[in-house]
């Protein structure tokens, strides 16, 4: 059952990746920003929104989304940075699920539709991006 599947997966994810999370986008941030504290800030604000999405919290998510892409304009960047920090986790997390989980093909299925389910709920629908 597909939707049991991602729910396995999104348990599993809640479990171990906030901290390689944190740790991407504070990469992601550094890189355009340098590593001050508005980096820093950031990062904080973009976890928000990961840990939000992982949870299906639809209403934290677009209130942490909106906080970020606020940030991010008094920071002089935009969406599409946060996007490719976004991309850059999303392939992070599926590394380690492949290189963890390559002997249980139900678990690394379960996080493999967790993180297609992520990926959608990350992306901006067109009534957001408006």
């Amino acid at each position: 059952m597909p939707n049991g599947d991602v729910a396995v997966g999104l348990a599993g994810l809640r479990a171990w990746s906030e901290p390689i999370i944190f740790d991407r986008l504070l990469d992601a941030y550094r890189r355009r920003l340098g590593t001050g504290s508005n980096a820093w800030t950031l990062a904080r604000l973009h976890a928000r929104a990961w840990k939000a999405a992982i949870l299906g919290d639809r209403d934290d998510f677009d209130a942490a989304r909106w906080a970020l892409l606020a940030a991010l304009d008094e920071h002089l960047l935009s969406s599409a940075d946060a996007a490719d920090a976004d991309a850059e986790i999303i392939v992070e997390l599926l590394d380690i699920v492949m290189a963890r989980f390559q002997r249980s093909a139900s678990t690394a299925r379960s996080y493999h539709l967790a993180l297609i389910a992520l990926a959608g709920r990350l992306t901006p629908h067109s009534s957001a991006a408006a």
